[in-house]
């Protein structure tokens, strides 16, 4: 029955894209990251705490690059952030318009520019509460000549990505790209205690649970650390902030609707993973060559699950966010990536 309802609002948000739910503001403006990237805020209908936006980024192509009329072009990317994240890896985007792709990304409600009340921030009651986000950046995509998409997502969006097509199957999304994505959780022994904090959660969604308090991942990405990016540290916390039983509820929810043959997502997915995982919250050099949010065994394992066409690939000594990994992992991963692409007609 869900399918049918998802499917439904998929279409009529393609008829009548402009008297269902977002609307879009007017026009694109310069965004934060500069260098051609525009930005667009989209009303959504108010969710369990009120109102809220979503937010879509964008950089198309140039004219001069693809020596053709802007009409002609139907690729492109839309990629979606993780947990304590929003969109701010530039150069993922620009190697995507390198090779031809218009690069769309979303910060999706209460994250990044999209951030409406800072006390609500991350949090969500049901990962499908997402599907407007997307579905509004998607709508805008095709109404601009895009039929090609693909979907990317890190994490937790891995997770949104995953689950949005496994319940909507938009035909403009052509392949699945999963960078790290959060198919289960990684607590050792605390996982037992997940589906009592999900029953919480049915019933006091409120309730806080801290998420510890190491800065090591940070880190490893900061440049005033022992990394190589600059963001903003207010959009995307040092410190992991804690998490409701509401939102560890939702996740648990989406994981658990992606196994054993429920996901049967039909379009080409790459899995992409480190070749690692490393725990202990006080940072050490090798937090810089492995996935120190992630169990990747459980990725490869669940991954394995989403579909009949899954390609899965480690990458060595790769952070969890692997495009935010060293040079040295980064460059041959992008390789691999677009040649990926290719071999599908993408």
């Amino acid at each position: 029955m869900k399918k049918h309802i998802f499917g439904l609002l998929a279409i009529l948000l393609l008829l009548f894209p402009a008297q269902l739910g977002a609307q879009a503001a007017k026009g694109w403006v310069p965004d934060m990251l500069g260098d051609g990237y525009e930005m667009r805020h989209v009303s959504q209908p108010d969710d369990y705490a009120g109102p809220v936006i979503s937010t879509i980024i964008r950089k198309l192509v140039p004219d001069s690059q693809k020596g053709i009329d802007r009409q002609a072009t139907t690729r492109g990317v839309l990629y979606i952030h993780g947990f304590n994240d929003y969109f701010f890896q530039k150069e993922m985007g620009d190697r995507f318009i390198e090779h031809g792709y218009d690069f769309y990304a979303v910060d999706l409600r209460r994250y990044g520019r999209s951030l409406v009340k800072e006390e609500k921030a991350f949090d969500i009651r049901d990962i499908s509460s997402y599907f407007p986000d997307i579905d509004s950046a998607l709508t805008v995509m095709q109404r601009e000549g895009l039929s090609e998409i693909i979907l990317i997502g890190h994490s937790t969006g891995g997770l949104t990505a995953a689950y949005f097509e496994s319940r909507c199957h938009p035909e403009a999304i052509k392949a699945l790209i999963l960078n790290s994505p959060f198919l289960d959780w990684n607590l050792g022994w605390k996982e037992r205690l997940i589906p009592c904090i999900s029953l919480l959660g049915k019933f006091f969604p409120n309730f806080k649970i801290s998420q510890g308090k190491s800065t090591a991942y940070a880190e490893s990405l900061l440049k005033q650390h022992h990394g190589e990016w600059d963001y903003r540290t207010d959009w995307k916390l040092i410190q992991s902030p804690p998490v409701t039983a509401g939102w560890v509820r939702a996740i648990t929810r989406a994981q658990r609707g992606l196994r054993d043959g429920k996901a049967d997502i039909r379009i080409p997915i790459l899995l992409l993973y480190s070749s690692r995982s490393i725990n202990g919250s006080e940072w050490t050099p090798d937090h810089n060559r492995a996935d120190g949010v992630l169990d990747v065994s459980d990725i490869k394992k669940y991954g394995l699950q989403l579909g009949p066409d899954v390609t899965y690939a480690c990458v060595k000594d790769g952070l969890h966010d692997l495009v935010l990994s060293a040079p040295s992992v980064r460059e041959p991963l992008y390789r691999y990536i677009f040649m990926w692409l290719r071999e599908h007609g993408l």
